[in-house]
């Protein structure tokens, strides 16, 4: 009687520390050593990133206003009328037109560019190392300095246009209102280009050489295996450029900032985040600015869906 009695609840034992341990695993993962390495990025991910949006969310439905360190200030609930102001201000939609063109321009140029230069640097036998240091030297030198280089070659009298002589545009380019914008665009996809070439030269060390081989052998031409190989074997990588090329240029700042003195002529080349600068800490409206970085967020993660299920696959 005494076993009869003892093998159930050896059982009922059993299956609780079974469901306790399939708990564990999906909380914890199946090594929760992970979760404790992973720990100081997680907290700087939340302290750096999470906080700054959950506060931006909070001041975009108040009436938010800086005050002296320590003081006490009651600010009033005000809705969505931040949001308003945002809807009716002519400024706001010129940004976000602004940065729309930027990033028309600047993303298929980095995608395609990146690839191409990836595929040909990745064939390369003599001074490979030269070159692809040559192509990410732009993206590691400090702006202000580039921007010095750029400001010479697109000024009015500078080599560009000394370059075109009568075709050059008049306006010159950084001070006219409709190639402000456009001349922004191919700076920052020269200057960050290094960086997706990089990206797109890890990826095409994963392509299996076979497929290559198997290529030639069907008598595949140069374009035909790039187009039939490469560029769905590199797809992971694609969505991963496009990715960081959208929300880069989403955030685009330092180069209106430097290159057209604050978003001239009159606005042309002003961005969402520059906006935000100027409406938040120049004209002390910090919850308009938030307001506006609100939407902001919200149109990349639209963008960023769209292009996930245009480009992504099961595997990325």
């Amino acid at each position: 009687m005494a076993t009869v009695t003892t093998e159930p609840a050896t059982d009922r034992a059993d299956a609780q520390h079974a469901r306790s341990a399939r708990r564990r695993r999906r909380i914890l993962g199946e090594n929760p050593l992970g979760i404790l390495l992973s720990a100081p990025y997680l907290i700087f991910i939340g302290v750096v990133f999470a906080f700054p949006l959950i506060f931006a969310v909070w001041m975009s439905f108040q009436d938010y206003f800086f005050a002296a360190p320590g003081a006490d200030v009651e600010r009033e609930f005000v809705g969505f009328d931040n949001f308003v102001a945002v809807a009716t201000d002519p400024a706001v939609w010129r940004s976000f037109l602004n940065v729309g063109i930027f990033l028309i321009i600047n993303v298929p140029l980095t995608v395609v560019l990146s690839l191409l230069l990836a595929t040909a640097l990745n064939r390369v036998v003599r001074a490979r190392l030269f070159l692809r240091v040559s192509f990410y030297v732009p993206y590691v030198t400090a702006s202000v300095a580039v921007v010095g280089v750029w400001l010479f070659m697109f000024s009015g009298n500078g080599l560009v246009n000394q370059v075109l002589g009568p075709l050059a545009p008049d306006p010159s380019w950084l001070i006219n209102p409709f190639l402000a914008m456009p001349t922004i665009a191919f700076f920052v996809t020269w200057k960050q280009l290094g960086f997706f070439i990089l990206l797109y030269l890890a990826a095409l060390q994963a392509v299996p050489q076979e497929l290559y081989e198997s290529a030639a052998t069907d008598g595949a031409g140069a374009v035909r295996t790039f187009f039939s190989v490469t560029v769905p074997g590199v797809r992971s990588a694609t969505l991963l450029v496009l990715l960081l090329a959208t929300i880069t240029g989403a955030n685009l700042f330092t180069e209106p900032y430097l290159l057209t003195n604050g978003g001239g002529p009159n606005g042309a080349s002003t961005s969402p985040v520059l906006l935000m600068y100027q409406k938040g800490l120049e004209q002390g409206n910090p919850d308009v600015a938030a307001a506006i970085g609100v939407i902001l967020v919200i149109l990349v993660l639209i963008l960023a869906l769209i292009e996930r299920n245009l480009v992504g696959d099961e595997e990325s």
